[in-house]
């Protein structure tokens, strides 16, 4: 039977949670060949602890959702497709920061500026043909001033054309399972195609933040001066909330006023998506009441680090006589304050788990709920391979595995 240690080794909080554990081996799990390791299964989204109501949101779709953990703490009409206007951006600047990473673009390098650039509609960082400009100062005026001409700049320098670029966009969303989102063009101007939803641009903005840590600071900056032109950052929580550090503001007639605003206090980064707002302060407070809702009446826990062992599984026909197992990802769950103690955690082991086994094969599954309500699911991962016994001890194994059954 697997032997299952402590589960709370590192937490986030400063008491470590008591925890209820209990361990089944099924023999319904049957073994397979080595396979990539299964995704886990989203986190349910947690009920909040009495006494602190869902706060109503003035706007025509909103999601809060605690990017540690990746779960959704309270949404409304978050799958429904709405105009993204300049939150398209979020996309354009992913596949931008793609292209700097790969050295493809270089921060220094001189642009010149096309006539569709130029004469881009809506707002501008006013770059003009007759005066080259760097990347850096077109991803600062995509960002911070919300420039579509310095989105068209760098669409057509990455991808040739604003149309390939757009085709990046739409390949790039799909891949991260964005299924609700198309994108006609890089700027964020209204049209019937382009659209996407609250969880889906929740999970660029959480893309962009886990997969270009080095240039999301970029978001949090205040202010942007080009071509003699200073504009501010118009996500006003940067002024007004010292935990928020980003994202991106949008607005058209179709759209409404939009805004994606995150946080950050202690290990905890918490996200909100405000779409279709009456206003520019409306779509600031009502964010803000989404993020101080989401870190007054929740914490987050780390329940595993990634390539530390939680168990060992016993092996048969193998040369090792059990294979250490754990996660190759950091695992965290998202819970109501004071719940910690009301856990209950079951693991699943695979047997007969038959050699050969190789790193990162599932081996078993790792389920939580609180308060018998099913919270995450996470796939148990072989963090070691184990090869094939010889043939004498894979003989014995089926002598044994006989008299076992």
């Amino acid at each position: 039977m697997p032997k299952f240690p402590s589960l709370f080794r590192r937490v986030t909080l400063v008491a470590a949670y008591a925890v209820a554990i209990s361990i089944v081996a099924p023999s319904g799990i049957a073994a397979g060949p080595a396979a990539a390791p299964a995704a886990a299964a989203a986190p349910s989204a947690p009920s909040p602890p009495a006494g602190i109501p869902v706060p109503a949101v003035a706007a025509a779709a909103h999601l809060l959702v605690d990017v540690t953990s990746g779960q959704t703490l309270t949404s409304a009409h978050a799958d429904e497709r709405r105009d993204p206007a300049s939150l398209t951006k979020l996309m354009t600047a992913y596949i931008v920061f793609g292209a700097l990473r790969a050295k493809t673009i270089v921060p220094s390098q001189m642009v010149s500026v096309s006539q569709r650039a130029w004469k881009a509609e809506g707002s501008r960082m006013f770059i003009e043909p007759r005066r080259a400009v760097s990347v850096d100062e077109l991803v600062k005026g995509m960002i911070v001033q919300s420039g579509n001409d310095a989105s068209i700049a760098l669409a057509e320098l990455v991808a040739g054309s604003e149309e390939a670029f757009v085709a990046k966009m739409n390949a790039e969303a799909a891949r991260l399972g964005m299924t609700e989102t198309h994108y006609t063009n890089a700027t964020g101007l209204a049209d019937p195609q382009h659209y996407t939803t609250a969880n889906d641009l929740a999970r660029i903005a959480a893309a962009v933040i886990r997969d270009y840590p080095e240039f999301y600071p970029v978001y949090s900056q205040k202010e942007f001066r080009y071509n003699n032109i200073t504009q501010p950052n118009r996500n006003r929580l940067l002024w007004t909330d010292p935990y928020v550090d980003g994202m991106k503001t949008g607005h058209t007639e179709a759209a409404g006023w939009c805004l994606i605003a995150t946080a950050v206090r202690g290990d905890r980064r918490v996200l909100a998506v405000i779409l279709g707002a009456a206003s520019d302060a409306a779509r600031a407070s009502e964010a803000q009441k989404l993020l101080n809702w989401g870190f007054q009446a929740f914490d987050t826990v780390q329940l595993y680090q990634s390539g530390k062992q939680v168990t060992t599984i016993k092996v048969w026909k193998g040369a090792l006589a059990e294979v250490p197992a754990g996660f190759l990802a950091d695992r965290y769950l998202t819970l109501p304050k004071g719940k910690g103690d009301k856990l209950t955690v079951t693991m699943q082991a695979q047997e007969p788990l038959m050699a050969p086994v190789t790193r990162a094969q599932r081996v078993g599954t790792v389920k939580i709920t609180l308060e018998d309500k099913p919270m995450a699911e996470f796939p148990l991962i072989a963090l070691e391979e184990v090869p094939l016994a010889s043939l004498f001890g894979r003989a014995w194994d089926t002598v044994r595995l006989w008299f076992k059954h």
